[in-house]
């Protein structure tokens, strides 16, 4: 491994990823604190510090490894979850989409934005490849975890707006694989089916939006 590309890589996604990790989390937590829980308010969750968010394991360690285990093909990671007691929520089921609907919420319009930086710079001339790769490194970033987020089995976000929009038996069905949710994933992550079924469809938007003229 080079030594060299591994610290460019890291400063160049940096910014990026922890913007990404910090605004998705506390998304969550403003949005539970509008629609009436102040758990993640009174843990001092709701906040742009990244070191809140972090996970020592899940947002470095496990990341850094993968990198390095496969060359920089795989990567995966995780942020300290923002706790929500939904049952504090006005009205539970229905305010739960929208609790979790604002995390992948907060990084599709963090897309946007480091798509309009990427297009400024483009428009003003700027060809430092350092800024190019960052502000599409940006749009990677949270357009993965927008659609990954979004994948609906609990415990991610996509999995609690499945179990909020479902009639109430079958969303008790659902909501019971959470405990087993995390490992279900990771099992389908590894075995392709996210990234070709679910990832893979919108990357070609990304490369469209953000290639070099």
């Amino acid at each position: 491994m080079d030594i060299a590309n591994l610290i460019q890589t890291i400063a160049i996604y940096a910014i990026p990823v922890l913007l990404s990790i910090t605004l998705h989390e506390a998304a969550h937590g403003y949005a539970a604190r509008h629609f009436g829980d102040n758990t993640a308010y009174l843990a001092g969750r709701i906040t742009l510090n990244p070191f809140k968010h972090i996970d020592p394991v899940g947002t470095i360690l496990m990341p850094l490894i993968l990198y390095l285990a496969t060359s920089g093909a795989f990567l995966f990671g995780y942020a300290k979850p923002v706790p929500v007691r939904f049952g504090n929520l006005r009205h539970p089921k229905q305010d739960m989409v929208w609790v979790a609907l604002a995390g992948p919420g907060s990084n599709f319009f963090q897309a946007l934005l480091w798509g309009a930086v990427f297009y400024l710079l483009q428009a003003f001339g700027v060809s430092e490849p350092f800024f190019i790769e960052m502000a599409q490194g940006g749009i990677l970033v949270n357009i993965v975890m927008f659609v990954f987020n979004l994948f609906p089995l609990p415990p991610l976000d996509g999995g609690r707006i499945l179990v909020g929009l479902l009639p109430y038996k079958q969303a008790m069905l659902v909501s019971r694989v959470e405990p087993y949710g995390f490992f279900i994933v990771m099992a389908l992550v590894l075995a392709g089916v996210v990234s070709s079924l679910w990832m893979r469809p919108l990357m070609g938007l990304r490369s469209t939006c953000c290639s070099r003229p």
